[in-house]
């Protein structure tokens, strides 16, 4: 190891120098990347970075902040616009945002455990969750298979008797809000919007997450933009914010942003609960809450990202676009994804129902995907009735499940994320075309 006696004759280790050698490392380890098909993976999603994102992070580090501060403080600032909303607070996940946003209503609305909250049965397991483990009712709808969203027939038909209606926009692409909305004002329910896979995203040139009383969005490395772990909650109440804020922060009453005291000018004046009066509003707890924060680490690292979102978003629309194209020659086998009308998806991934009448099943043509290095995804929890977790689970179910079960067993996704290219998704296309035996 070089002794510090030694460095005499190298250059000074001043923030500009490392910061400098940080981008140079990157930069460098980029350029040696190439891709050789059916060697290389072509991922179905992953993080797309430059030198920006880790001389920021290490920026951060050397400013010896290593907790959740000024940077996170920034993009709490800049990202709510992006989803319609004026006030956000970032979180350790997406799946942390669900369960803020569904805990942060309850207490606000003081319910009881007799609220029944409405959500599709087939998705993403932590959009409900949060119900369960809230001790509220879910009760679950079926899916439609054109748009993999939640069945609103299904929807009104148990809405009279809820008082939640919760769902994420299946990988970007939203239901018929036009409806979903006269359902939530005719029968007052409150709407808490996932945009976990829908950041940019439009349904009547209106920005998805605009529409619900809370809007969750993820930040974890397969979407939009990431910060490694992390996620946020968004709305447009101020108090409902603080709300959630408080959940975050361990459920204390204070408000102070990060590394202030006394910002409310008397820390030590306040009487609540039972307390003394006087005792220390800091360790003064208004609701059973959580530590979910995140390091202003990562949200330099998010800082960066935002500042390509606009590119990402385009990018995604893209390579929707052109494998919706290469596809069509699989038209007899596949049923390709639509966009909801009135809508402008940023998709999350490109999803697949195999047909009855393909040569193969979705196993074994993900099986074979997967041999020749494209990566895959399933619907992520299928019917989420028949998991494992749920055996002892309490809920409801409206109607029947049909195609949730089909699409737990014909459905697939393959990604369309920035960093693919135009080669990467022709190969993908080709060797679907391939297995399935068309345009040989």
């Amino acid at each position: 190891m070089l002794e510090l006696s030694n460095t005499k004759n190298i250059m000074q280790p001043t923030k500009e120098n490392i910061l400098s050698l940080v981008a140079e490392y990157i930069i460098n380890k980029h350029k040696a990347k190439k891709w050789t098909p059916g060697k290389d993976w072509v991922q179905y999603a992953g993080p797309y970075f430059d030198s920006k994102e880790y001389t920021n992070a290490v920026g951060t580090l050397l400013d010896e902040w290593l907790v959740l501060g000024q940077d996170a403080v920034e993009f709490e600032k800049r990202v709510p616009p992006l989803l319609g909303k004026t006030d956000g607070i970032v979180v350790n996940s997406g799946s942390s945002a669900n369960l803020l946003m569904m805990a942060a209503m309850k207490s606000n609305k003081a319910w009881a455990n007799k609220y029944k909250v409405i959500a599709p049965v087939a998705g993403f397991p932590t959009t409900v969750n949060p119900i369960i483990q809230l001790g509220l009712q879910p009760i679950f709808v079926d899916i439609e298979l054109d748009t993999l969203n939640l069945n609103l027939d299904q929807v009104e038909s148990v809405a009279s008797t809820s008082n939640i209606l919760t769902f994420a926009h299946v990988l970007g692409n939203p239901p018929n809000m036009d409806r979903v909305m006269e359902i939530v004002n005719k029968y007052h329910l409150t709407l808490l919007e996932d945009c976990c896979d829908a950041l940019g995203s439009t349904y009547d040139d209106k920005p998805l997450g605009s529409f619900g009383r809370y809007t969750s969005c993820s930040f974890y490395p397969a979407h939009h933009i990431t910060m490694g772990e992390g996620g946020a909650v968004f709305t447009n109440n101020y108090e409902l914010k603080k709300i959630a804020e408080s959940f975050r922060d361990w459920g204390r009453d204070c408000y102070c942003p990060p590394g202030k005291d006394n910002t409310c000018g008397k820390r030590f004046c306040w009487k609540l609960g039972n307390l003394p009066e006087g005792y220390d509003h800091k360790y003064t707890y208004s609701h059973l809450g959580y530590n979910l924060k995140i390091t202003d680490m990562q949200a330099a690292c998010a800082l960066a990202q935002l500042e390509k979102a606009p590119a990402f978003i385009q990018a995604r629309k893209e390579n929707f676009k052109f494998l919706k194209e290469r596809l069509k020659s699989c038209e007899e086998f596949l049923q390709l994804p639509e966009a909801t009308k009135e809508s402008d998806p940023s998709w999350f991934g490109f999803p697949i129902l195999v047909k009855e009448s393909s040569p193969v099943s979705r196993n074994e043509l993900t099986a074979y995907l997967d041999q020749n290095r494209v990566g895959t995804r399933l619907l992520f929890a299928g019917n989420l009735t028949r998991q494992p977790y749920m055996s002892n689970a309490s809920y409801r179910v409206s109607g029947e499940l049909v195609n949730s079960d089909i699409v737990m067993n014909n459905v697939f996704w393959v990604g369309i994320q920035p960093a693919l290219t135009k080669e990467m998704l022709e190969f993908v296309a080709t060797t679907i075309e391939a297995y399935l035996g068309v345009n040989l």
